[in-house]
């Protein structure tokens, strides 16, 4: 497996163990305010890295290195800037001043999403053996 998919694996991996416990925390307290910012955390953390790790390592031999270390870098620092201001947004009563901080982590992870989908057109138009 290419280091990158590992890379993509990690991150994701640990945002969906925060993500079980911070679940376990809400039913357990029975405090569901920060159910969105949960569920980011697991469908951006989880489910996106895990899809982007997969693919790059059925990629492996004709994927762009560049790219995918780009796309990596673009969708971690964006989940690591959005759940936490959503988060806060949500836990401070729609306090707008953590918005720019939301904005911000979803321009982002949409970057890093064209990333991903420039590595797919690439792959899908190369030549075949």
């Amino acid at each position: 497996m290419p280091r990158v998919s590992a890379a993509f694996f990690t991150v994701g991996a640990l945002c969906v163990g925060i993500g079980m416990l911070w679940g376990m925390h809400m039913g357990s307290s029975q405090d569901f305010t920060l159910a969105p910012a949960h569920a980011h955390l697991n469908l951006l953390g989880w489910v996106t890295m895990g899809l982007y790790g997969t693919f790059y390592a059925l990629t492996k031999d004709t994927m762009s290195l560049r790219l995918a270390w780009t796309n990596f870098v673009f969708a971690t620092v964006g989940i690591l800037v959005m759940v936490p201001c959503l988060a806060m947004l949500l836990a401070n009563g729609n306090d707008p001043k953590y918005e720019p901080g939301i904005i911000a982590g979803s321009v982002l992870t949409f970057i890093a999403l064209l990333i991903f989908l420039v590595s797919v057109f690439r792959e899908l138009v190369r030549k075949r053996a």
